[in-house]
């Protein structure tokens, strides 16, 4: 398979300027790879670092140390040294993620942020329109919902937006994190189906899964965080 991700000897640790400037470290040397079509599961107890890493993999958080090369078409780009405009330009072209929260633009309809998630990876504006439709429908979002802005919903229906919006653009790689938290066990089986299509068309997925049948189900292998330990 082809490899898609590869992180080498990557640290990270915070500064707390509150505690006199004291360094808490989180992990060290952590060293693994995803490959095109593999599902690989980030293993370990809250407060290993799992989060981070995924973070740091995104660009929201710069690595002390190591490379963290993410591949975008012919070209290798490492992550922990790419200039911020270039960042922006791989998350469009190469890399997406679905975070714990939904953060969303106030008064902007669940729909619209679909359709710009899937517009920002490249599709026109009725291919955008419709796969944002198709995902909020397969997520068993009532369409009596798409015109309205996610802030009201409950946590369940958030996530299913917030999954839509990731999944929209279709990049090669995805980052998860908890995307099947807050749901029912109906709407999970649906994140886990569009997880396992992803796969099987060649998406290197890396991600984070506390359900353990979820992981069981659709994880490749597990990387033990606690290993990285700082």
């Amino acid at each position: 398979m082809d490899q898609m991700m590869r992180l080498d000897g990557v640290a990270k640790s915070f500064t707390m300027h509150l505690r006199g400037g004291a360094e808490l470290p989180v992990v060290r040397d952590v060293s693994f790879e995803v490959a095109a079509g593999e599902c690989v599961a980030l293993g370990g107890p809250s407060g290993a670092g799992k989060s981070s890493i995924l973070k740091m993999i995104y660009g929201n958080y710069r690595a002390d140390r190591g490379e963290i090369w993410l591949r975008d078409g012919g070209e290798w780009i490492d992550v922990a040294r790419a200039a911020p405009r270039r960042m922006l330009r791989l998350r469009k072209s190469a890399i997406g993620y679905v975070s714990q929260f939904l953060r969303a633009i106030p008064r902007v309809s669940s729909l619209d942020l679909v359709v710009a998630a899937a517009r920002e990876g490249g599709a026109g504006e009725d291919e955008a329109k419709h796969r944002a439709a198709d995902l909020l429908a397969r997520l068993n979002l009532p369409e009596r919902l798409w015109s309205l802005p996610p802030a009201t919903f409950s946590g369940g229906e958030q996530q299913r937006v917030n999954v839509a919006r990731g999944f929209a653009a279709g990049q090669p790689m995805l980052l998860l994190d908890e995307p099947t938290a807050s749901l029912d066990a109906a709407s999970r089986a649906r994140v886990v189906a569009l997880i396992a299509e992803r796969r099987k068309a060649g998406t290197a997925i890396l991600g984070i899964f506390h359900d353990e049948a979820v992981r069981n189900e659709i994880a490749d292998r597990t990387v033990d965080v606690t290993r990285f330990a700082a």
